[in-house]
């Protein structure tokens, strides 16, 4: 975990791929805990210490990641999420040759770990859409920048997948193309809010692991 900003009301970190953001049953390192003990280690603090997690990221992911020190900042933060008001851009690299822009607009369905695409009418479908700009195709592989405009359960790799640019790495959605560190290769390369008491914007960005593919580094 490398800190990006400190201060009384907000912790924004750079997640690594493969942490978990937050604990679950098995067990592993996550990010909440080790925020915490970063916090506690740092200002002496005794007892407890409070973190709120306003937003995730999937474990093989790496990126940027905010946290609200107070609960005052958790309930605001957690309301420029839900208004849609964050702004939050991401790298990807696919397999293919995606074209140099576009809009993707799908409708998504849930189902226990996994995603896809369904018509516009069906009673679990959820409207997604984002839109990228190609940077760099290389050796068979697209770098693209993504912005989301909506925030669905796993929307950038289910959407690509279903336009045939499965992201490198996401076997669970089509690729056959290895990454390291059980990771593929999305990075949520910066992220835009309001500060919770100042209320003035603030970008945080974070670079992608040091095994990306040169050339889209």
């Amino acid at each position: 975990m490398d800190v990006l900003y400190l201060d009384n009301h907000l912790l924004v970190v750079r997640k690594p791929a493969g942490m978990l953001v937050q604990g679950n049953h098995t067990g592993d390192e996550n990010l909440l805990d080790v925020g915490k003990a970063f916090i506690k280690e740092k200002f002496n603090k005794p007892g407890n210490v409070f973190l709120g997690l306003v937003h995730r990221l999937d474990r093989p992911v790496s990126g940027v990641v905010a946290f609200a020190r107070t609960s005052t900042s958790a309930r605001r933060l957690s309301e420029q999420f839900r208004k849609r008001t964050v702004e939050k851009l991401y790298w990807a690299v696919v397999e293919g040759k995606a074209p140099e822009s576009g809009t993707l607009v799908d409708y998504l369905a849930r189902r226990q770990t996994k995603s896809r695409v369904v018509d516009n009418d069906h009673d679990r479908g959820q409207r997604a859409e984002l839109s990228f700009e190609r940077l760099v195709y290389a050796d068979g592989l697209s770098w693209l920048k993504v912005n989301l405009g909506t925030g669905r359960h796993h929307q950038i790799r289910v959407q690509f997948a279903h336009s045939g640019y499965p992201l490198l790495g996401d076997f669970k959605y089509g690729s056959r193309k290895k990454f390291p560190n059980r990771s593929f290769a999305l990075h949520a390369r910066s992220l835009t809010l309001a500060h919770p008491t100042k209320k003035e914007p603030m970008t945080f960005e974070a670079e992608p692991e040091p095994f990306w593919p040169v050339q889209f580094t």
